[in-house]
């Protein structure tokens, strides 16, 4: 779950990863969100690091804090759905970028992609 690349800023990564685990549903909507404490262990991270990055999902409104209760996933099903859309769209984005640059258009890259959904 942690791969983090040396290459580039952990906290990012943190903050990506834990947000992929929010919109697929790995922390439901409205549940209890782990510690720092607890996900900068398992990460293998500083705590100071692990708390840039929730910070960064708080100030989106996927986390809330509730200073007696803890942090919380949002409730707010549009706001998962939208994020979800956006990381699609960029993702797709990279896809057609990488396939340009090997000369595959469109209709040849959607065909790879066919050809692998039918095998999963």
């Amino acid at each position: 779950m942690w791969k983090l690349d040396d290459s580039r800023p952990i906290y990012p990564q943190l903050k990506e990863i834990l947000l992929r685990d929010i919109i697929t549903g790995k922390y439901s909507r409205g549940s209890a969100f782990p510690t720092v404490r607890d996900l900068a262990e398992t990460a293998g991270v500083n705590r100071n690091t692990m708390q840039r990055a929730l910070s960064e999902l708080e100030s989106e409104g996927l986390i809330i804090t509730n200073r007696t209760a803890g942090r919380t996933v949002t409730e707010d099903g549009e706001l998962i759905n939208r994020i979800r859309a956006d990381l699609a769209d960029r993702i797709a984005d990279r896809f057609i970028d990488e396939m340009m640059s090997i000369s595959v258009d469109i209709s040849e890259a959607i065909a790879i992609l066919n050809t692998k959904g039918e095998r999963k």
